[in-house]
Parts: C-alpha cells; structure tokens; sequence
C-alpha cells in the first residue's frame, strides 16, 4: 500500500523529453456530460465481467471509479475503471488476454506509476492499469466515495463539469484539455475528501 505522503500528493510532471503517453493519438470530439444514468453500475458489472474472464486470478482489484460511479452526477457515458495488476510494466502478462478480449491499448505512462490506459468500446469504457503500489487508485476512491457522501460538492462538481465540457466543446478540445478546466475544483475536492478520510 503507498504511503499517507505518497497518496496525498499530486504529481503534475510532464513525460520525458521526447516521449509520449499516447499509443492512439487523441482526438478532437464534442465533450458530452449526460445525466445521470441508473444503467451505469449494470455497464460496469458487464465490463467487470469481461475483465475477470480475460485475466482471472491476474485480477488484483477492480473498481468502478469516475464520475459514472457516483449516483446523481452528470457524467460523459464512458464508464471508468482502475484496474490492479502484479506489474502493470509487464505488459505480456496482462495485455494480450484484455486485447483479445477486445480492449486496445491507448495510453502508456511508464514514468507515472506504470500507468497504462485501455479502452473498451461496448460497454464504452477507460481501464486504468496501476501496479498494488500506486497510490492513484487510492485517490479515486476516496474521491468517489466523498461524492456518493457530499451532496453539495457533488452538486457543485456537476456544474463545473457542464461548463468545462460547454467551454471545451466550443474550443474543439480533447478530453485532455476538458480534465484541465476542472482540475482546480477537483484538487478541492481532494482537499476536503481527504480531510474526511482522517488524512
């Protein structure tokens, strides 16, 4: 398990000269937030599903995280999931079984965490690899659970993301760039999610 320190910090570090994270390059689409839907948590169950079929025991944890994850939050439809892996670098030891289960390798982050991105396209998804050791997955779900708790941050986080995606979408940004305008507010959050957790 990471540290208090480990997990309460947040790393803005660019990659590596020279390097990207993007194995498919992003795109540039209209940012749809839509309202809450009661047909999230049965998407992440078909995908959790699929994930555990593919990989079985190789299946440390998985977690429906994300905006989708939290009832009563307006959210883009694409379910969000951290999934946890021995070694998250080994690639051939996890990756083949999700490709051939009709996942496809997105993003690489050897220098964060051994992040690595898949995406699923039904249901439509982001799979979030980490190894045991990372504290990202940590902060997503004390941040989900502050969610499912508060209802004004919630309320007011559902009205950061309309405007985020109403800005971003009149800017032909990527999702990248959506993420960036509401990442203040997110650290907020973070803030007092925290504090709640007893950090």
């Amino acid at each position: 398990m990471p540290s208090a320190a480990e997990i309460l910090e947040f790393a803005d570090d660019e990659p590596p000269v020279g390097q990207s994270p993007w194995v498919v390059p992003q795109t540039r689409e209209p940012i749809v937030v839509a309202e809450p839907d009661p047909e999230w948590p049965r998407r992440f169950d078909e995908l959790d599903a699929r994930i555990r079929t593919a990989l079985g025991g190789r299946v440390l944890a998985l977690e429906h995280v994300g905006s989708t994850s939290v009832p009563g939050l307006p959210a883009k439809p694409v379910i969000d999931a951290d999934l946890i892996v021995a070694d998250p670098g080994d690639e051939a030891g996890w990756l083949p079984a999700l490709e051939q289960a009709g996942f496809v390798l997105t993003v690489r982050e050897p220098w964060w965490h051994e992040h690595r991105l898949v995406k699923h396209a039904d249901p439509i998804a982001n799979v979030h690899a980490f190894s045991p050791d990372s504290p990202e997955p940590w902060k997503h779900r004390i941040f989900r659970d502050h969610l499912r708790r508060d209802d004004g941050d919630r309320e007011r986080y559902a009205e950061v993301k309309r405007e985020a995606s109403r800005l971003a979408t009149a800017g032909a940004e990527t999702v990248m760039e959506y993420n960036a305008r509401k990442q203040a507010y997110i650290r907020e959050i973070y803030a007092r999610a925290f504090a709640a957790a007893g950090y």
